[in-house]
This record gives structure tokens, C-alpha cells and sequence, in this order.
């Protein structure tokens, strides 16, 4: 047999192994991908909602899943460790910590839209988003029901009762 028989035959032998092998390869690669942008939709979808359980999740993958050795998503890292610099700090006043949370995320985003090759510049991200009034009351309230609530069970305030009508359900 001839060198070109040999290489024919390691070529049938060896093809279907480097296919399944680059196979397995592309969709690693692509299920990581998808991941992070996951994590990115969900920081879009809830970045006027940050309290809420899907963005704080989303915010504790970036560790997770972005690489720190590529050095676009280190730069993502970088500034989610910033942000999160800024969510433990009680030192700064509330107004003043409330912009620069709000410049922190945003610059967050942009970084992770970079990487995951999103069209977004900074001001459509920090001004695009929608969040009913309404939301924002219900929450509060919300907050002041179980505040009140806990209250009441720690002993500290009492349910004020009243009758009305006493009078007449006598008669």
C-alpha cells in the first residue's frame, strides 16, 4: 500500500473522532456564551428593578461565568467588583450614593454589552428603561406592612381597636 492509502485510511479513522471532538468544543463554547448573556438580559430587564431576587442573582453569576484571563470580561469583572464596592458602603450619603449606583450599573452593562457584542452606548442603557410608578409605591408599601407587621409581633406597637356604633347594636 501507498503513503496516500495510508493517509486515506487514518483520515476515515481519525475524521469523525476531530469532528465529534470540535463538535463538543463549539457548543461548550456556545452554552458559555449564552450564560453570560442571560446574565446580561436579566441585568438589562430588571436594571430599574435592582432589588429585585432575578437582578441580584444575575449580579452574583458575573464571578461565575465571565473570565477573567479575556480581556474584555475582565474588564466586566472589574467593574462589577467596583459596583459592588459601592452596594456595601453606607459611608457615602443617600442621594450621592443613589447616582453613582445608578453610574456604576450602567457603566457595568456597557462593559458587558462590549463582550457579548451588543449595540448599546451608555445613555440608552441608563435611560431606557421602564418602571411604572406604581411599581415603586406598591413596593414601599409593601416594606411598611412588614415593618408594621413585625412590630406588632415584636411587641413594640399595638393594633389600635375601636367600636363604633356600640350604642345603637344595644337597642
Amino acid at each position: 500500500m501507498a503513503i496516500a492509502d495510508w493517509l486515506m485510511i487514518i483520515a476515515v479513522l481519525v475524521g469523525p473522532i476531530i469532528a465529534v471532538q470540535l463538535t463538543r468544543y463549539l457548543d461548550s463554547q456556545k452554552e458559555v456564551n449564552e450564560r453570560k448573556i442571560i446574565i446580561f438580559k436579566t441585568l438589562m430587564a430588571t436594571r430599574a428593578y435592582n432589588i429585585s431576587w432575578a437582578h441580584v442573582e444575575a449580579l452574583n453569576r458575573i464571578d461565575l461565568e465571565f473570565d477573567r484571563n479575556n480581556k474584555k470580561e475582565k474588564a466586566v469583572i472589574a467593574a462589577w467588583k467596583e459596583y459592588l464596592d459601592l452596594l456595601g458602603n453606607s459611608s457615602i450619603g443617600a442621594e450621592q450614593w443613589t447616582i453613582k449606583r445608578i453610574d456604576l450599573l450602567v457603566e457595568l452593562l456597557y462593559k458587558m454589552s462590549q463582550v457579548l457584542n451588543y449595540d448599546f452606548d451608555k445613555t440608552h442603557i441608563k435611560n431606557s428603561s421602564y418602571a411604572p410608578r406604581v411599581h415603586g409605591i406598591t413596593e414601599d408599601e409593601q416594606i411598611a406592612l412588614r415593618r408594621g407587621l413585625l412590630e406588632v409581633l415584636e411587641g413594640k406597637r399595638q393594633i389600635p381597636i375601636s367600636f363604633s356604633n356600640f350604642e345603637s347594636s344595644k337597642k
